[in-house]
């Protein structure tokens, strides 16, 4: 059997390889939208590190951090792959009218 401490030190591990091939992901994308994904996916590692880490210190209300970074994650993720298809962030997406 795991002792206390182990049964999060492993998880924590796992995450920041899986951050780290993230990072190299996001680096040496193919495409633009490759890279973004790619940062999505270190967000997305970041918040698990936390929770982990929160659990091992002891403070399991870092999860609520890492519940609202990841709300930002989604928008920010949502606004930079707007802003690569349209070229501007005001851009309402429905075709224009041509007079």
């Amino acid at each position: 059997m795991l002792s206390g401490n182990a049964m999060f030190i492993i998880p924590a591990f796992a995450v920041l390889v899986t951050l780290t091939l993230a990072v190299v992901r996001a680096l040496s994308g193919p495409t633009v939208f490759d890279r973004v994904l790619a940062a999505n996916a270190v967000g997305t590692a970041a918040i698990m590190l936390l929770a982990v880490f929160g659990f091992l210190v002891g403070r399991p209300e870092w999860l609520d951090i890492g519940i609202t970074y990841g709300l930002l994650n989604l928008i920010g993720t949502l606004a930079v792959l707007k802003f690569f298809r349209y070229g501007d962030l005001s851009r309402d997406g429905a075709p224009e009218e041509r007079s």
